[in-house]
């Protein structure tokens, strides 16, 4: 297939773009730097500069394109502010999607985020309900998540990969990232919020694996949501940094979620199946 990959240059585009190319897919990446471009090509693969703002431009080059399969892995998490993170899953989700439809595009994949569900007991699922009317700041995220799920349930095929919390190579929790720093230095405290997380590699293999995927939405996070006082410690120790501090309580939202769905109706199968030994790979 001729497979459209936007936000290719990210940590989930790098771990995903060799997957399509050993399948034999022909792959097009985005990005909007000229030396992210070249890291793309030396990856194997097509790469494209454009910017999501711009809707002609998307336009133009999705017409030329004619991809069989848009892979939507946008973010701005390299910003590190929700408000351009939800600008690119309203706006630039917008312009993708239109372009892509005026392109005959039939299918798109693309990367929501788990911990968007209303307040509840227990994990989760994807029939849970998205936490519509949180005030701010997390509305900013929320109203972000629901434009971008509504603009995609638009195509005839569509798979939204709401991913739990990204950790391992390129992440904020690589040892070398923005959350190990904080954790280092006991900026963090672990809390009685629940997470869900899932190594970068199995969110790659999700988006890999869902072109074959039936239209839905699915949580793609490991086997084990757990407290901030139950995975923060363990963090801190494989960074051999200082044991967090603990602070009870915890936002009502923090519930994690659960992968039942991926497991049950798409044979998903994890490569790390839990943060307990992840964190240490």
């Amino acid at each position: 297939m001729n497979i459209f990959v936007a936000g290719a240059s990210g940590v989930n585009g790098r771990s995903l773009l060799p997957k399509l190319m050993e399948a034999g897919h022909e792959v097009i990446g985005m990005t909007r730097k000229e030396e992210q471009k070249k890291a793309l090509e030396q990856l194997g693969a097509k790469a494209v500069l454009a910017d999501v703002f711009d809707r002609k431009q998307m336009a133009d080059l999705l017409y030329e394109i004619k991809p069989d399969v848009v892979i939507h892995q946008l973010t701005a998490l390299s910003e590190g502010s929700s408000a351009e993170n939800a600008r690119i899953r309203i706006e630039g989700t917008r312009n993708l999607v239109d372009a892509a439809k005026q392109a005959n595009v039939h299918k798109m994949i693309a990367q929501s985020i788990s911990w968007a569900y209303e307040p509840g007991s227990g994990p989760a699922s994807e029939e849970s309900a998205l936490d519509l009317y949180a005030p701010a700041p997390r509305n900013t995220t929320i109203n972000g998540v629901v434009a971008l799920e509504e603009a995609v349930k638009q195509f005839p095929e569509y798979v939204i990969l709401r991913y739990g919390t990204l950790y391992g190579p390129g992440t904020w929790y690589d040892k070398d990232g923005a959350m190990a720093e904080k954790v280092r230095n006991q900026g963090v405290q672990a809390t009685d919020g629940v997470s869900s997380f899932v190594h970068v590699q199995d969110a790659a293999n999700a988006a890999f694996l869902a072109l074959e995927w039936s239209t839905g939405t699915y949580n793609i996070v490991d086997d084990e949501p757990a407290k901030g006082t139950e995975w923060l410690p363990v963090y801190a120790h494989a960074l051999h940094a200082p044991r967090p501090e603990i602070q009870s309580g915890c936002s009502p939202w923090e519930r994690g979620a659960s992968n039942s769905k991926a497991k049950k109706e798409c044979g998903w199968e994890l490569q790390h199946p839990t943060w307990r030994t992840g964190f240490f790979e």
